[in-house]
């Protein structure tokens, strides 16, 4: 009997957090270690769906690098980066094209829908979806061409906003389209933070492999819980926040910015690491808040 009443204790602890995000939007973006294995994939999109069958609307951004450096490889060619940017011919182009537009975006498509989750798959194409300008990143003080790799210049928010409004999930791939009508790859990272800000998302999170900004890298108990915007700047000037946390962390402090409450960094391997982080009174991984915001996780 005890078990059956810890099931109830946990669920009038979630409600709180039920009725404070009902209709709400939450973006979710993951890649990492979730893609490549079946059993978190599957924990992580029924996490997905029970949000959205308590009122939520999630919306998913996933990534695909792993999987995508290996297929380069697999047509004999060297995986090339520059300042954290895949370099990308259009041969690379089309391997990340079908990769992230057809194999996983179906893959994590089919899942949700076999759960019941009404999902549709996405990328730059769709309705003009994810428009961008080519990326010139500046190296020893001169621009480089990396070629096809975009920033974004805008997202159709309201073709997004329409399928949340009829209960679809939509799960978007981290491609856009330029002028040209070509396809570009861009950071997943940093597509997960602007489609938050721009279909006014009450939450952004980021499912990683660690377990969310750590004071001390080393040491897995620095865990920080809760930061304001100012105070993850600083750690980023500090060199507490480095390497690939930095594009995470930006893009949440430039959504904060531009009109998400909170952003949130999860270790994605716990099992049901999103409910935990979001239904919870202390959370499990590193929320990051607008300075001065409500301390609701």
């Amino acid at each position: 009997m005890q078990k059956y009443i810890g099931k109830a204790d946990v669920l009038i602890e979630a409600l709180p957090y039920i009725k404070a995000f009902q209709g709400k939007k939450i973006v979710i973006k993951f890649g990492g270690s979730i893609m490549t294995n079946e059993n978190l994939m599957e924990e992580v999109l029924t996490d997905i769906v029970f949000m959205k069958y308590v009122g939520w609307h999630p919306l998913v951004v996933h990534g695909g690098g792993p999987a995508i450096t290996e297929a380069v490889k697999n047509r004999g060619n060297k995986a090339e980066f520059i300042n954290g940017l895949r370099v990308t011919d259009r041969e690379t182009m089309d391997i990340v094209e079908d990769i992230l537009a057809h194999k996983i975006n179906s893959q994590i498509v089919n899942l949700l829908n076999k759960m019941g989750g009404d999902a549709v798959g996405l990328y730059g194409i769709n309705e003009g979806l994810i428009r961008v300008d080519k990326m010139m990143p500046v190296v020893n003080g001169e621009k480089v061409d990396i070629g096809y790799v975009g920033s974004v210049r805008y997202i159709n928010a309201p073709f997004i906003n329409r399928l949340l409004e009829k209960g679809r999930i939509p799960v978007i791939a981290p491609i856009g389209v330029g002028d040209d009508g070509r396809t570009f790859n861009i950071s997943g990272d940093v597509v997960a933070g602007d489609i938050a800000s721009s279909v006014g998302a009450r939450k952004l999170v980021y499912l990683t492999d660690t377990p969310g900004i750590l004071r001390n890298p080393e040491d897995k108990n620095s865990l920080m819980s809760t930061l304001t915007r100012s105070e993850a700047e600083r750690l980023i000037k500090e060199g507490i926040i480095c390497g690939g946390m930095i594009p995470k962390v930006t893009s949440c402090l430039s959504a904060l910015k531009f009109g998400v409450n909170k952003g949130h960094i999860v270790d994605g391997r716990l099992e049901h690491s999103l409910l935990l982080e979001i239904f919870t009174k202390e959370g499990i991984g590193t929320e990051i808040l607008k300075d001065g915001s409500e301390n609701i996780r």
